[in-house]
Formats: structure tokens, sequence, C-alpha cells
């Protein structure tokens, strides 16, 4: 598991298919590979999976508009319009309650 703030290695594209072609073409294992890139056996193995399953893995999948989308430009009346909204639910929440 990655620990908070750790920064993971860039692998080119290049290397990636010439990490790729050696395993296809020249049957090296990828334990040979890890100690000749300095690339992770398991990174390789997973780049072995994708390309078998069809899965470009030249192409960075994680870029890309994932997670909540950020909002920008708010103003002043817009924050208000949202704390107006938290407030109505509140109180919605608090006569929910009260009714039980």
């Amino acid at each position: 598991m990655a620990s908070k703030g750790q920064k993971f290695q860039k692998v080119s594209p290049e290397i990636k298919l010439e990490i790729l072609k050696k395993y296809f073409k020249c049957y090296a294992s990828p334990k040979m590979l890890e100690s000749e890139y300095g690339v992770s056996c398991k990174t390789i193995e997973t780049w072995i999976y994708k390309s078998k399953a069809g899965i470009d893995v030249t192409v960075d999948h994680w870029k890309g508009n994932s997670g909540r989308p950020k909002t920008k430009n708010l103003t002043i009346e817009d924050y208000k319009e949202r704390y107006e909204i938290l407030k109505k639910y509140q109180a919605f929440l608090e006569a929910r309650r009260g009714k039980k």
C-alpha cells in the first residue's frame, strides 16, 4: 500500500514497449526485466496482463476527470444559496426526528 506523500516512478511509453517486446519476443522473465530496467516485477506483470487483454499500456488511464468535479469562481451569492439549502435540510431532519 502506498504511504502518504509517496512519489511513484514514471516509466516512458517507449520503455514500456521495450520491456513488453523483450518479454514476448525474447521470453525474458519479469524478474529478469525488473533487474535490468529497475521497474517492479508486479508492475511489469500488470503491463503483461493488460497487453494480453488488449489494453494499451502506453496510455495513462488515470488522467482525466475522475472524482468530484471542481467548482470554481463561486460568488458570495452561491455560498449564501448553499447555506440556505443546508439550513432548510437541517430543519427538515430536525422535524423528522421530532415526529418519532
